[in-house]
């Protein structure tokens, strides 16, 4: 009776985590989007986002895309420090090689893409989110460590 109750807790616990790590996700996943599109404009701005994505370096890599100004100010200061060649606040970890070993930025050979820290505020690391550029300058983003990425329009 003992050992029904632990597996049937363990069951009920799994599940509320599987569940709460969903959650998470969505939660995560929305933070980007603006407001619901309305039916009658939804296939206009899904063209014209096409559109953007299509002249944008990494646009056509399926990503969704996001402009530097939707995402948190620190990515901004960060792309000022690439665009100004520095000096970057983690010298041994910014303008590194990023070697896409989650594989969800298209493949390219080693080296071509090279990741900066974009700083979170309060954490007592450098934190989850990076700007990472290729070689034909695409700019991508990530909140979460690599887990995710969002093509950057750094011009809007």
């Amino acid at each position: 009776m003992v050992n029904r109750r632990r597996i049937t807790a363990a069951l009920v616990g799994l599940l509320v985590l599987v569940l709460g790590g969903w959650l998470v996700k969505e939660s995560v996943g929305g933070s980007s989007s603006s407001a619901p599109a309305t039916p009658s404009t939804s296939a206009t701005a899904t063209a014209g986002a096409a559109g953007i994505a299509a002249k944008l370096p990494g646009g056509d890599s399926g990503l969704p895309v996001a402009s530097l100004s939707s995402l948190p100010p620190q990515a901004r200061d960060t792309w000022k420090l690439i665009v100004a060649g520095g000096p970057f606040p983690y010298p041994r970890n910014d303008d590194v090689v990023f070697e896409n070993r989650e594989k969800l930025l298209p493949r390219k050979q080693s080296g071509y893409y090279h990741e900066y820290t974009v700083k979170t505020p309060n954490s007592p690391d450098r934190g989850p989110r990076r700007l990472v550029t290729g070689q034909q300058k695409e700019l991508f983003y990530t909140g979460d460590h690599y887990a995710s990425f969002v093509v950057v329009d750094p011009n809007r």
